[in-house]
């Protein structure tokens, strides 16, 4: 079993900067692939970025490419969404996600609480 929470999110305006911490406890999170889904209101929850198990390689939505940055630490069992040139459309709970494959795939194993992320124009 691995738990996953979230911190970091909150109120910033468009054009700002937040960045996300994901604190993985349990089973060490070395062993997981690990990423970001999110969810905004009234829409399907979507992938937005992951990190192989040894951070070897990272994949990202085609939406935050060039603006977000996956990146972990496995001795501190944590992993790190730093979000910048935030637009409004970015507003949405942020979702941890630990998969067990070698990469994140779209049913990870396990799930965060979620971080809220609001945008403001």
């Amino acid at each position: 079993q691995v738990q996953l929470v979230e911190s970091g999110g909150g109120l910033v305006q468009a054009g700002g900067s937040l960045r996300l911490s994901c604190a993985a406890s349990g089973r060490t999170a070395s062993l997981y692939a690990m990423g970001w889904f999110r969810q905004a209101p009234g829409k399907e929850r979507e992938f937005v970025a992951a990190i192989t198990r040894g951070g070897t390689s990272t994949d990202y939505a085609d939406s935050v490419k060039g603006r977000f940055t996956v990146s972990r630490l496995n001795m501190k069992n944590t992993v790190y969404l730093q979000m910048n040139t935030l637009k409004p459309e970015d507003t949405a709970v942020y979702y941890c996600v630990a998969d067990a494959a070698y990469q994140v795939t779209a049913t990870p194993n396990y799930w965060g609480q979620g971080t809220q992320v609001t945008v403001s124009s």
